[in-house]
């Protein structure tokens, strides 16, 4: 007689289960994205006709997006290159210096795509700018900024926002 009780408490148990989500129901990223970038690298590579130096810098940086609607956010980063001392190869000889800081600022849009899945492929598109800090061992005494205009720039991809589910 116990084991038809249980059977019977085991029938209904499982006849009203429903579907639960323990996140939204719906597939897609939060109403804000922070990133953080501790560490990375910008990479000055010498040309073939060229005169400049190659070298290498410390990167690292930030960025918000924040979602306007489903399908629809903006984006806000900040990159910086922290130059280091190292060797510098230049045509007449290698010097020890330290390279130039750099500071990176761009805002785009993102379009996310429409879809069933948890992979949520995007567009995006903005305009930026780069500016190149003073570094007098290196012959530059102010600091110059890329024209945002020549900075603009796109990209596309798939984000899958439940992955750590």
């Amino acid at each position: 007689m116990r084991r038809f009780i249980a059977a019977i408490a085991a029938v209904i148990s499982i006849t009203g289960a429903s579907q639960a989500y323990a996140q939204e129901s719906v597939p897609g990223a939060g109403s804000t994205v922070v990133t953080i970038i501790p560490g990375g690298a910008t990479f000055f590579t010498k040309g073939t006709d060229t005169k400049e130096p190659k070298f290498v810098n410390y990167g690292l940086g930030a960025g918000v997006e924040v979602k306007l609607s489903r399908y629809v956010g903006i984006e806000g980063e900040v990159t910086g290159a922290l130059g280091i001392t190292q060797d510098v190869e230049f045509d007449n000889g290698t010097t020890s210096l330290k390279t130039a800081n750099l500071l990176g600022y761009t805002g785009n849009l993102v379009i996310s795509a429409a879809n069933r899945s948890s992979a949520v492929p995007y567009i995006t598109g903005g305009i930026g700018g780069l500016t190149l800090f003073d570094q007098a061992s290196l012959g530059i005494s102010e600091p110059r900024r890329s024209s945002p205009a020549t900075s603009a720039a796109g990209s596309s991809g798939s984000t899958r926002p439940d992955a750590g589910d």
